[in-house]
């Protein structure tokens, strides 16, 4: 492609996805939706105006990196702790509940092969922080007690995710299942996540330590996206996904992040959050490039739409996505409502169970039938959630504790 052809194709690829997420949100709906369909609008399914080069995936590869850091920045493994039992309860079962179902809804009703459906399992586990926390604080819940648990459980959600993620990238890399390399990515994984805090802590210092002195402006992005980037580097090196470098980045400079053994990091919280509003733009510019990189990566002209594998197959794990996050919410200690809420906002997938379907994608291990069916549950998980959470408070919401301020 010749450079002034893809500085075109990066213009239509970075106005469209801002335009149709203003327009998502306007219309109550993630930003994240309006993003994706940019990509379906753009790519072969309909105006087949941007064609998916290796340069604009390495740049979606670049913004999945930099999302997953701020995935990880903004967890506070305090908040896992201090709701204690009941959310791991909602966290272990609505782990486990999808993977479990959708593995075998997909090996043994529809025959699909073991790695397809280890894929699509993993892929039902995910829960999307970022949308809970949004609709949870739009309506003022975010502080009470089943806001709370939410996010609790969404933390142990997100590690446990990437640490599947790690295992199933080795998987799709290796060619099948392997106990002996699952062994050997658990072990990194388990090193990384103890050894990335120190490593990011002893950066943090040194930043801390020179940005007040004179120097040329932009230390903190400049140190920031060279220590993701290192840590990416680090992570393919030993064979788990980039992006697991860039979650453990993002973990390690959070607000606190608590070490086995009782050992914790002391972050200062200024400090983390003069990081996170110093790499916001940075994460804000190359993110949508990859969700719309995602909607160009599916050609809907090439899927059979009369297929019943189709619709029964996005029906029956639509129905395993919500049942699935529903299990752990049901169990514990709290009123039917609660337990409602909780359920409804541990269901949207939104950009994490993306991550997960465009990797089985860009893989081969989903061929174009199975990530669109993927992509469709994603998007329905997305898009109900902030709907059905905002009305049940409308209509119960007498049976909630008050908000604090009134």
């Amino acid at each position: 492609m010749e450079t002034h052809t893809f500085f075109l194709q990066l213009l239509i690829i970075l106005l469209s996805a801002r335009v149709l997420a203003e327009l998502a949100v306007s219309l109550a709906m993630p930003a994240v939706i309006g993003e994706l369909v940019a990509g379906v609008l753009l790519g072969p399914s309909l105006f087949n105006v941007v064609e998916p080069t290796d340069m604009l995936r390495l740049m979606a590869e670049i913004g999945i990196i930099l999302l997953l850091f701020s995935v990880g920045l903004e967890t506070d493994v305090r908040r896992l702790i201090g709701t204690g039992r009941q959310s791991m309860v909602v966290a272990l079962l609505g782990f486990f509940a999808p993977f479990l179902l959708g593995f075998s809804v997909s090996y043994q009703f529809f025959g699909l092969p073991l790695l397809v459906s280890l894929f699509i399992g993993g892929t039902l586990t995910a829960t999307s922080i970022g949308i809970t926390v949004r609709v949870l604080s739009d309506i003022g819940r975010q502080q009470q007690k089943e806001g709370q648990i939410v996010l609790g459980a969404a933390v142990l959600d997100d590690v446990l995710g990437v640490v599947l993620l790690a295992l199933l990238y080795e998987f799709s890399i290796g060619g099948g299942v392997s106990m002996a390399n699952a062994s050997r990515v658990l072990l990194f994984v388990l090193l990384f996540f103890l050894l990335a805090p120190v490593a990011a802590r002893l950066i943090a210092i040194i930043i801390k330590n020179r940005q007040d002195k004179p120097h040329i402006p932009g230390l903190i992005p400049t140190s920031i996206v060279s220590l993701v980037l290192f840590f990416a580097w680090l992570a393919h090196a030993v064979g788990a996904p980039e992006l697991l470098g860039g979650f453990a980045a993002g973990l390690a400079l959070s607000r606190r992040f608590f070490l086995p053994f009782g050992l914790a990091l002391h972050n200062d919280p200024a400090f983390a959050q003069r990081i996170n509003d110093r790499m916001q733009p940075i994460v804000q510019l190359f993110t949508p490039i990859f969700f719309v990189m995602v909607g160009l990566s599916i050609n809907l002209r090439e899927i059979d739409w009369s297929s019943g594998f189709v619709w029964s197959f996005s029906a029956l794990l639509f129905v395993v996505a919500l049942a699935g996050k529903f299990v752990g919410a049901v169990l514990i200690d709290q009123s039917w409502p609660s337990r409602i809420i909780i359920g409804l906002s541990m269901v949207p997938r939104g950009e994490v169970g993306l991550v997960f379907a465009e990797l089985g994608h860009i893989s081969g291990i989903f061929n174009n039938e199975v990530h669109a069916v993927m992509v469709i549950v994603i998007a329905l998980t997305t898009l109900m959630s902030p709907f059905t959470i905002k009305g049940f408070y409308s209509r119960y919401g007498q049976h909630f504790e008050p908000h604090p301020d009134k």
